[in-house]
């Protein structure tokens, strides 16, 4: 039975078994494996951003580990901590500088805040309908897994050795399937390729609080944070919420859209001054933290003291060595991670009337981006029961009421 603590209730997605696997323990095995599920979002965006656009490197890992420890201590879950990835995009081609980095998640920052503190994000979920969330699952899951497949032929080696090492050690019972991946597919990589000379530089850099100007602001609004707050609703929002009742139940009784957008808002307001990436949560991390073992909260509290310490110890070094993880095997983790975003679709059905609109949604997402899926598949599933009275014949309104509910509620289905 549903209950009103519970994460559908708030977004309306009705209420789901917590899976078996769930029930038990977190084992520390599998929430260190967890932790670095999600390296494959997390460090071409982190080294570009480094190297290419000349961010301070203690900023932004400590950044990263500050809210990944917070999330991990508020939800308890492994909910995952993302660069946002429109965002950086924007950034990387605009030759933005670090003030308008800034401008970008302190005005998303504001926003999202406003959102939860004034409940206007509950209200916003309630009326996206279920189809158009499983659709952008299902497009976010397929594009993860193929971005992954290109990343996986820049060196097939590579590739054959962390799959090989991810498909034996998954059916390992606590095993760090994706640590040891990684690891072994590196240290292939600097035995044929050679190592770097990296240098530690422990210490604590001179701070300096980032004022962005009138101009950082403007271009951080207009090119990054405009094109970024609409992916955040749907994917950091929205369909991270639903995914954590599908995956976790009552226990992601705190994922909810309003603390989502809490949690995202005041995370970016209190860290970009301080030179820390836009960031915010995603269904895509979570499935990947999840689909490598991380049950509790002990993933994102690994990841956020990894950050803490990779910025407190190499400085400016940290950029090459991130850099030693190869291409290829991130991309593993990739496609394994949008394979498990994908398939958690089993566990929310939908009705075959609503396929339509929940197949329009995914090949939007996946041929543009997450905001182009969400508006296409909202105005099919508004227009859905018009376009089947034209279809079979008869104007919808025609149609007995309880034809006429089903065809409405199952698009938008809130209970």
């Amino acid at each position: 039975m549903c209950t009103q603590e519970h994460i559908y209730a708030e977004h309306g997605n009705g209420c789901s078994e917590e899976m078996p696997q769930d029930r038990e323990d977190a084992h520390w095995s599998r929430e260190l494996s967890g932790a670095f599920g999600d390296l494959g979002t997390f460090l071409p965006h982190v080294v570009a951003a480094l190297s290419v656009v000349g961010m301070a490197p203690f900023g932004v890992l400590a950044g990263f580990g500050l809210f990944y420890i917070a999330t991990g201590l508020i939800y308890a879950l492994p909910v995952a901590v993302q660069p946002m990835k429109a965002a950086s995009a924007a950034i990387l081609v605009s030759d933005m500088s670090p003030g308008s980095v800034a401008a970008c998640g302190l005005i998303v920052g504001l926003v999202f805040l406003a959102l939860g503190v004034t409940g206007a994000i509950g209200r916003l979920a309630r009326i996206v309908p279920d189809a158009v969330v499983s659709g952008l699952q299902l497009g976010l899951g397929l594009t993860l897994a193929l971005l992954g497949l290109r990343m996986m032929l820049t060196d097939w080696v590579i590739a054959v050795v962390a799959a090989g090492l991810l498909v034996a050690l998954l059916w390992v019972p606590r095993c760090p399937a994706a640590l040891v991946a990684l690891a072994g597919a590196t240290g292939v990589a600097v035995v044929r390729d050679g190592v770097p000379a990296v240098s530690l530089d422990p210490g604590l850099p001179n701070l300096a609080l980032i004022v962005p100007s009138w101009t950082d602001l403007w271009r951080g609004f207009e090119l990054a944070a405009l094109p970024q707050i609409p992916l955040t609703l749907t994917n950091a929002i929205i369909v991270t919420a639903t995914l954590s009742g599908t995956l976790f139940a009552k226990r992601a009784h705190r994922v909810t859209p309003r603390n989502l957008a809490l949690t995202t808002g005041a995370a970016n307001l209190l860290l970009a001054p301080l030179g820390a990436y836009p960031m915010c949560h995603g269904a895509g991390g979570m499935a990947a933290h999840h689909r490598f073992g991380a049950r509790g909260r002990g993933a994102p509290l690994i990841m956020g003291s990894c950050c803490l310490i990779l910025a407190g110890l190499v400085g400016g070094e940290a950029p090459a060595l991130l850099a030693l993880v190869p291409e290829a095997a991130v991309g593993c983790l990739l496609v394994a991670t949008g394979w498990e975003l994908a398939s958690a679709l089993r566990a929310r059905a939908q009705p075959l009337v609503n396929w339509p609109i929940l197949a329009a949604t995914a090949a939007a997402t996946l041929a543009v981006n997450a905001f182009a899926g969400f508006v296409l598949g909202c105005l099919l599933a508004w227009l859905w029961p018009w376009v089947r009275g034209r279809l079979s014949g008869r104007p919808s309104g025609t149609h007995s009421g309880a034809a006429q509910r089903y065809e409405t509620t199952d698009a938008f289905k809130t209970s």
